[in-house]
């Protein structure tokens, strides 16, 4: 029988939901998971170990169990379940960081979310006087958090995508804004005839060549720059994932003519992002839309009809529009 939510208590629900995001970055921040994953512990052992008080701490994790992350046993002692499986610093595509890090500069961000609206500027940068990208290098513990979260939560879409999409027929695939470089480095190891160029600003293209192995390094480029001036030359792809979604149609647009101004007619260029879909009904990427509001100095996610708007103001004509499992989907597109 289906049972309808009172729209008081949904509503006092997200009213509150600032409670349940700070609860479970306490949980990552102490470590919670990691200390539960081999037997359950009661909330006194846990503040022993965290040095927290014990009944403040009691009633976090009560809370959290309540929720279905962590569970509590007849002895009050707290266990993992699924969701807490992700907290653990060890597990695959872990979210530990991305809830330490969304701890920590998470609350100051969302208060000036009222004063973003009224105004445009970021509230990011009225929280912190630095927008996110001036912040993290000079917050180098919060960068390896960054970093760290960027895989976490994002490390299943490369998977997804090797599976939906075929980058047959390219010779060289140049990452335009690679970060780390796991995406890159993913899709030459799928496909070992690949050529492959990483591109970033020179602190963090060194950190992708740190990274790389011998076999990758052997058929790659290690190029530094910045995509708002130029593009590396030589690539018949050129491939963005979430890089698109950090800037403004202006900047955006910047990037995308850097590319058509060394793309050769035959090329493609690949965006990989989430799709604004249309209408009223729920969707991750209207979420993560808020957060590009919040975070990144001129971010935004965008429908179908506004990328294809924004390529073709970049001579840019969309050829497919792949969607994979995960939250992403890939557009491809070709020299007008």
């Amino acid at each position: 029988m289906l049972t309808t939510v009172d729209p008081r208590v949904h509503m006092s629900g997200l009213i509150m939901g600032f409670v349940p995001a700070q609860a479970i970055a306490i949980a990552a921040e102490v470590g919670i998971a990691d200390l539960v994953a081999s037997e359950p512990m009661t909330a006194t052992q846990l503040a022993e170990a965290t040095g927290s008080d014990a009944r403040a701490l009691y009633r976090v994790m009560r809370y959290l169990a309540s929720l279905g992350i962590f569970q509590a046993d007849e002895q009050e002692r707290f266990g993992l379940t699924p969701m807490a499986e992700l907290l653990k610093s060890d597990a695959p595509d872990s979210m530990r960081s991305m809830s330490r890090i969304m701890g920590r500069v998470g609350p100051g961000t969302v208060s000036g979310l009222l004063d973003g609206v009224r105004t445009g500027k970021n509230p990011f940068e009225m929280a912190f006087g630095q927008h996110l990208f001036e912040y993290l290098p000079t917050h180098p513990e919060d960068a390896v958090l960054f970093d760290a979260a960027m895989n976490g939560f994002h490390g299943p879409e490369t998977d997804a995508v090797l599976e939906a999409y075929s980058y047959d027929g390219v010779s060289t695939l140049a990452d335009i804004g690679c970060g780390n470089g796991t995406v890159l480095t993913a899709t030459l190891r799928r496909y070992p005839s690949l050529k492959g160029v990483f591109f970033d600003q020179p602190d963090v293209v060194d950190r992708a060549r740190v990274a790389a192995d011998e076999d990758i390094s052997g058929r790659s480029q290690f190029v530094s720059g910045s995509f708002f001036e130029s593009v590396p030359v030589g690539a018949d792809a050129y491939q963005m994932r979430h890089i698109i979604h950090d800037w403004s149609d202006e900047l955006s647009l910047k990037i995308l003519k850097n590319i058509r101004s060394v793309i050769p007619s035959n090329g493609r260029v690949l965006i990989i992002e989430t799709i604004v879909p249309e209408g009223n009904d729920p969707s991750v990427a209207k979420l993560f839309d808020m957060m590009m509001l919040l975070f990144p100095p001129n971010g935004l996610e965008r429908t179908e009809r506004e990328f294809r708007d924004l390529l073709r103001a970049a001579s840019f004509t969309v050829a497919s529009v792949t969607a994979t499992a995960s939250p992403v989907s890939l557009i491809d597109a070709r020299p007008m």
